[in-house]
């Protein structure tokens, strides 16, 4: 892990962020990208007459206070480079990723349920589901990044094996104990305990040729996926949830909709998201 990329709007919840990627930047010797988009609409930068002056003191004005946000004493003596956007689109933040060629967005969200949820963290989501590369979402402030347990949720599906085996390296080196929580839903979605080891036993052959996860795999009953995920999580006593997804297709099985943002917003535990 090289690069981190931290999205930053000033808010407790960005700064929660900008705290958990400073140790993992710290943990793995990386560089921070503390990444600002600017709240600049398009009349405003191409308007004539006293506007652009009004542009650029806003500019100028919003670069100095992203300047003051980065003086943390957490951040002394790591590599901050700091990048900033005219436009408060999100789904670009997976282009900087590939310019900037980073290997993790950590992302802060405040979630919600209800109406608001369309609205609070929606930001989040937007990135989750155009993100090609993991992103870390955190809603407190987290006091370790060992994440020593990792409930992994998968459906032993073919066109999850890449997403699988990503999460695997990372975690591997960084020394986590990953367990695959399978969640057995009701109705026409219920598989049997056989069908289920079948699926698993298909799935680590082909994602890695052995079976030595088998062990580690934890499956559980419930009505939905996200529910079943949470539940587990908290059995296992794990510090991190992690989700394979690819935005609103969902998984092949089981993760209808958008599991991986419905975790993410609804999660007290960090979330990391692998694209599919």
């Amino acid at each position: 892990m090289k690069k981190i990329i931290v999205p930053i709007d000033f808010s407790e919840h960005s700064e929660y962020a900008l705290n958990t990627a400073a140790k993992l930047a710290k943990k793995n010797h990386a560089e921070l990208l503390a990444l600002h988009m600017l709240e600049m609409s398009e009349v405003m930068l191409t308007a004539g007459g006293e506007e652009p002056q009004k542009v650029i003191y806003f500019l100028k004005l919003a670069e100095q206070r992203f300047e003051d946000f980065l003086k943390k004493d957490y951040l002394k003596d790591i590599k901050v480079t700091p990048i900033v956007k005219h436009f408060k689109v999100f789904s670009e933040v997976n282009e900087i990723a590939k310019k900037y060629d980073a290997d993790l967005i950590v992302m802060g969200s405040h979630g919600a349920s209800g109406v608001k949820e369309f609205f609070i963290g929606s930001n989040t989501e937007r990135v989750v589901r155009n993100a090609d590369i993991p992103v870390l979402v955190v809603k407190d402030h987290v006091p370790q990044v060992n994440f020593e347990i990792v409930a992994y949720a998968c459906d032993f599906s073919e066109d999850s094996i890449e997403a699988y085996l990503n999460a695997v390296k990372i975690f591997e080196k960084i020394g986590s104990k990953m367990y695959l929580v399978y969640v057995n839903l009701p109705n026409d979605k219920f598989r049997n305990s056989l069908e289920i080891e079948k699926l698993a036993v298909n799935f680590f052959t082909k994602a890695e040729g052995n079976l030595n996860r088998m062990e580690d795999v934890y499956y559980t009953s419930d009505y939905t996926v996200e529910d079943g995920i949470l539940s587990s999580s908290i059995k296992i006593g794990a510090d991190l949830i992690a989700i394979p997804t690819h935005g609103r297709k969902g998984l092949s099985h089981f993760f209808q909709g958008s599991v991986g943002e419905d975790v993410a917003n609804h999660s007290t535990l960090p979330v990391i998201t692998f694209k599919i």
